[in-house]
């Protein structure tokens, strides 16, 4: 997996601890793999159910 150039720690909402925290490049490469979302994309409160799918995305959506 490659790696990002900067490391963007400061800047990132994912509450849920791993490698990729931070790191931008990795973190969506991985969420793609996965068919999700990162965290950045959601809000506080949907951040925090780690439920990073398209389906809970546009759920968060629907409530604004």
């Amino acid at each position: 997996m490659k790696t990002c150039l900067s490391n963007t720690i400061k800047n990132c909402n994912c509450t849920y601890s791993c490698s990729r925290k931070g790191l931008c490049c990795e973190c969506i490469e991985y969420h793609k793999k996965q068919g999700e979302l990162p965290a950045c994309y959601f809000n506080k409160k949907f951040e925090a159910t780690f439920n990073r799918t398209l389906e809970n995305y546009i759920k968060m959506l629907e409530k604004k």
